[in-house]
């Protein structure tokens, strides 16, 4: 089995092997979430050329994010202990919350449970 990086594959534009089988490693970067075709093309010890075929490979987000909550007082300022004053606004910051499966956060859903 051959293997080669995203990113080497992608800077030399056509990677070329005797290996009928190639492992992509996604390195320090990877597919983005979503649709990605990929070619293939064979040679015979003729030189014949096949016609050129493709694979579709989709990249889903598989993982869930993660929320993270933070408690600010009305200035912004967090607060490391989560205690305010009796009467105070206060501000809850889910700015820190991420999405590591490859998407984006879309909504941010809060609700008081007591």
């Amino acid at each position: 089995m051959a293997s080669v990086t995203l990113d080497e594959l992608r800077s030399s534009g056509v990677y070329k092997s005797n290996d009928e089988t190639l492992k992509i490693e996604m390195g320090d970067r990877s597919l983005s979430v979503g649709a990605h075709t990929f070619e293939l093309q064979v040679t015979d010890d003729s030189q014949n050329v096949s016609a050129p075929t493709q694979v579709l490979v989709i990249v889903i987000d598989d993982q869930a994010p993660t929320a993270v909550a933070t408690l600010r007082d009305e200035n912004g300022v967090v607060i490391p202990d989560n205690r305010i004053g009796f009467g105070k606004s206060f501000i809850l910051d889910g700015s820190r919350s991420v999405d590591s499966g490859g998407g984006r956060i879309i909504e941010y859903a809060w609700r008081l449970l007591d």
